[in-house]
């Protein structure tokens, strides 16, 4: 059972009749009723606005193996704090699904490290989401293209790292082009970056979408134990050393001292 948990900031549908009618649930809902309609997930939810911090305690995300984020209009309420402790679990083996307009979230520029920009235009136009590995995990069940009938576009340049895999790209109807699914490591973490899901449309009721988000959870998936260690760095002493050895020059630290961080 894939411990999945949904974060959404679920703004725009207690502000916005369009999008409260589209989503009457939340979008988080939406995405949740999908889920749990498989046998594989166990599938929670959690809110910015749920406590102090934001749904996302240290003992709530040791407990998630895939964590999906989605947010938009306030990505800057999110704290800083929370933010890392959310990336030091995406290195102990968590997964991580970012959805649409979560590029611009501050767990996703701090864990590809750039500014993640894009161009943007809200025009309900037509998405096709090209496979470019129909081979791939997260292609799995999926035809050769995806049809959206209306999507908020998104085009390059987009600012982020070169990715391990660009597993989808997507064309618009004005003519752009993005890397619409994009796959990364980070530690033992695995992270996908996928695009569609805008607010104003019902993109998350498209079953060739919701078959990605599936399929993207499954992979990013670690079965293996939380790697903990992997923030440490020990002040290994030369007694200890696989190999003994001899002291032979002048040092800065004593045996068990920290290092500068």
């Amino acid at each position: 059972m894939i411990r999945t948990l949904i974060w959404h900031e679920h703004r725009h549908e207690k502000s916005n009749k369009l999008v409260a009618s589209l989503y009457p649930k939340g979008m988080d809902g939406a995405l949740a009723d999908a889920l749990k309609q498989d046998k594989d997930f166990q599938v929670s939810q959690a809110r910015l606005d749920d406590d102090a911090e934001h749904g996302l305690s240290q003992k709530r995300l040791d407990e998630t193996d895939v964590l999906l984020w989605w947010g938009h209009v306030a990505h800057g309420e999110v704290k800083d704090e929370i933010v890392e402790r959310v990336a030091k679990r995406v290195y102990e083996g968590m997964g991580l699904i970012v959805l649409h307009s979560g590029h611009f979230s501050k767990i996703f520029k701090r864990l590809m490290g750039t500014p993640c920009a894009l161009k943007w235009r809200e025009a309900g136009e037509n998405e096709r989401v090209w496979i470019l590995n129909r081979n791939h995990p997260i292609a799995e069940g999926l035809p050769e293209q995806i049809f959206i009938e209306h999507e908020e576009m998104y085009g390059e340049p987009f600012s982020i790292p070169e990715p391990d895999e660009t597993v989808m790209i997507s064309w618009f109807e004005g003519g752009e082009v993005f890397r619409s699914g994009v796959t990364y490591t980070r530690g033992a973490g695995k992270v996908f970056y996928f695009r569609p899901g805008h607010e104003a449309y019902p993109t998350y009721y498209n079953k060739e979408v919701l078959q990605v988000i599936r399929n993207a959870t499954r992979w990013a998936y670690n079965p293996g134990p939380a790697w903990k260690g992997i923030h440490d760095a020990p002040n290994v002493p030369h007694d200890k050393a696989p190999v003994p050895l001899e002291v032979k020059g002048p040092r800065l630290h004593a045996d068990g001292e920290e290092g500068f961080r």
